[in-house]
């Protein structure tokens, strides 16, 4: 299947994200002073759904935002990298977020105000287009909006989802972080959902086990290129696993779509923030 022939999605969170370079994380009572600041819609939706755009030649998104300038930035700057956005607007402020990465690039993230996501009672939102769809990433909503997204052909998420798990809608994949205890917990006695469930382990690679009882390993993928002098780690985890959504997809093998989504993790590795370094089609 051609890469533009893919139809791909991600229904999730959107936050306005403040990013700066700290030498150290400031411990209680310190004062820590950031450079090289900059700023970006980001969040588990947002990355995401340009991870697929990238890939796919265009995206979907599926959210909820406030009516506020973070809302209107955001709108702008990810269509700008290929998203259609389709928000449900809320009268709430858009939640932001400060990201500080430290000297060993890892990223510490400071969230601001409620985690806005869409409900299938948004009537102006367009769930039927899910059914449309080869693949879609989930990573916030409610249980009606997880099953409005069932109806595509491939169906990934995230433990964040939170809301939405746990009420017997079927997944193909689920995947986490093994080293974040919040998706750890999470993901507890919703396995059962998923065909797949995949483990993250950042530079260790993962582990995965299936439904059908196979289990397996990856390595981490090495970056293509060496990292830019500012890279960081934001976005990788979620890069990554829209690589796998978009290769399930296309009807690869999952160790093919680990294979994949391992290589979008590596080479968003390599840049700054979310959006400066993620795999683009054609790939080989």
């Amino acid at each position: 299947m051609a890469a533009g022939t893919l139809k791909v999605a991600a229904v999730g969170h959107v936050e306005w994200v403040q990013f700066g370079r700290v030498r150290l994380v400031p411990r209680a009572g310190e004062v820590a002073h950031a450079r090289d600041a900059f700023e970006e819609p980001a969040g588990g939706g947002a990355v995401a759904a340009v991870q697929l755009a990238r890939l796919a030649g265009a995206s979907l998104l599926i959210t909820a935002l406030g009516t506020d300038d973070a809302a209107r930035r955001s709108l702008r700057r990810l269509g700008e990298l290929g998203v259609t956005v389709r928000a449900a607007e809320r009268d709430l402020p858009t939640r932001g977020a400060t990201t500080l990465t430290d000297e060993r690039r890892e990223r510490t993230i400071i969230t601001f105000g409620e985690r806005l996501q869409a409900r299938g009672a948004d009537a102006q939102l367009p769930w039927k287009e899910l059914a449309r769809m080869d693949a879609v990433y989930f990573t916030a909503g409610d249980v009606a909006a997880l099953q409005a997204a069932r109806a595509a052909r491939v169906l990934v998420a995230s433990p964040r989802a939170r809301d939405a798990l746990g009420h017997g809608v079927r997944l193909d994949a689920l995947i986490l972080s093994d080293d974040d205890e919040i998706e750890a917990r999470a993901a507890e006695g919703v396995e059962r959902e998923a065909d797949a469930v995949l483990r993250t382990r950042g530079e260790r690679g993962g582990v995965f086990q299936t439904r059908a009882g196979e289990r397996g390993s990856w390595a981490a993928c090495a970056p293509p290129a060496g990292p830019a002098p500012d890279a960081d780690s934001y976005g990788c985890g979620d890069s990554f696993a829209a690589g796998v959504a978009y290769a399930l997809g296309r009807g690869m093998s999952l160790r093919d779509a680990i294979s994949l989504g391992a290589r979008c993790g590596a080479v968003c590795a390599t840049g700054r923030g979310p959006y400066e370094r993620q795999l683009t089609a054609p790939f080989a």
